[in-house]
């Protein structure tokens, strides 16, 4: 199925720092019938933004949901939205079939709290995005993302390079 005609999925994406400049990663829940597919690839933060919400509240939100983070401080924002499309064989599966891919806002937040803060919730569950999470350094971040959003983590490195260096 060609989805050019779809549109793009809006959503936010979350880069999370500790204080040693190491990026918060989470080997995704893989269950059947993912939207971007099956496998055991690592991630940033991501979800939709609901109607008429701020991209910003949309981060926090998104944050808090998916790894109970909320001792953070936003520390920078992408100046452009970024998109990825999804491979030809997810195309009109992902979704619901609505769209073709998305396209995100990016926000770096430093992590303020205590690690005991951060609860993946119970595995298997709907909600439970991640199996298991780690800080990873910003060189190899690329190597364990799923590859058609490599390009998107890789302008996210680029755009918040100055932040990696004194965050």
């Amino acid at each position: 199925m060609d989805g050019t005609a779809l549109p793009y999925r809006p959503c936010v994406g979350i880069m999370v720092l500790n204080a040693s400049r190491q990026i918060w990663v989470g080997q995704r829940a893989d269950a059947p019938g993912d939207a971007e597919g099956r496998g055991t690839w690592w991630q940033m933060p991501q979800g939709g933004i609901d109607p008429h919400e701020d991209p910003r509240t949309a981060a926090l939100r998104e944050l808090q949901e998916e790894t109970a983070m909320k001792t953070v401080e936003v520390i920078g924002e992408t100046p452009d939205w970024l998109t990825y499309d999804l491979p030809p064989h997810l195309i009109g599966k992902a979704w619901g079939g609505r769209y073709r891919g998305q396209r995100q806002k990016w926000f770096a937040v430093r992590f303020l709290g205590d690690e005991a803060e951060i609860d993946l919730g119970e595995p298997g569950t709907p909600n439970a995005e991640f199996i298991t999470w780690r800080w990873c350094a910003a060189d190899e971040l690329a190597a364990h993302i799923v590859p058609f959003k490599r390009d998107v983590y890789l302008e996210i490195l680029r755009v918040f390079q100055p932040l990696l260096r004194q965050a």
